[in-house]
This record gives C-alpha cells, structure tokens and sequence, in this order.
C-alpha cells in the first residue's frame, strides 16, 4: 500500500526490453514499492525530454527512464540517443531549480525482473533522502 510518505515516481519504459522486465518483476513476485507509474514508451529515444518535465511539473517526486541496453536497440540506436539527450537535460534540470538526481537513466532487458525491483528500490530510497519535489534549497 502507498503510504504519504512515499516520492511518487514516473518511469518510462521502452516497450521491448524495460517494459517486460517490469511484467517480469511482477509475475515473479520480486517486490518493489508501490510508488511508481508506469507509462510504455515504444523507445527511450523517441522521448521527447518536455515528458519528463511535464511529469514534475505535474507531481513526480522522481523520474526513471529505462530502456534496452546499450547495443540492443530494437531501434538500431535508439537507446543511445536517447542517454545523449537525457545526459543533457540532466544538466538543464538545475536550471529551472529542480535536482537532476531526481532523474535516472537505467538500462533493463526483458529478462531483468530482479533488476527492475532493484532499481526501484534505489531510486525510491534516493527520491526519500532528497525529500519532496520543491524542497531543493535555491
């Protein structure tokens, strides 16, 4: 169950590796908080960056955008435009005073469910340390 306490976190997945890892975590019962929304993406590199600052403008304590790994593109180079773009706006994000480590850039196979749960786990307890969205000292 969601407790108040918990960051709410936006992940999206790319919809051939991250994406089944995320249903692998789940009919495998590998546990992970609650606190995450997921939305399927066909490709991490078809994102447009203005996404992931929709969803802090619209109440994600955290971001994670997670896809194929590097080489494993379904998209041939998808993956690795989309860690260029994201390595970027990272650095953009103190810009508009929001602390880049809210977002996460993760790479999950289709057979990584245990690795899905653990990301979860990490980037949850890293958006607690960080606090709520808002809190960031100027």
């Amino acid at each position: 169950m969601l407790k108040k306490t918990d960051p709410e976190i936006v992940a999206f997945l790319c919809n051939w590796c991250s994406y089944a890892g995320a249903d692998l975590a789940g009919t495998s019962h590998f546990h992970y908080p609650p606190n995450v929304k997921v939305i399927r993406v066909m490709c991490t590199g078809r994102m447009n960056p203005l996404l992931t600052l929709s969803a802090f403008r619209h109440g994600a304590d955290g971001v994670l955008i997670s896809g194929c790994h590097p080489g494993e593109c379904h998209y041939m180079e998808g993956n690795y435009l989309a860690r260029r773009r994201i390595a970027l706006f990272r650095k953009l994000l103190g810009f508009v005073g929001i602390n880049p480590e809210r977002l996460r850039m993760s790479w999950v196979s289709a057979s990584e469910g245990n690795k899905f749960s653990r990301v979860i786990k990490e980037m949850t307890e890293k958006i607690k340390q960080l606090g709520p969205l808002g809190l960031e000292e100027e």
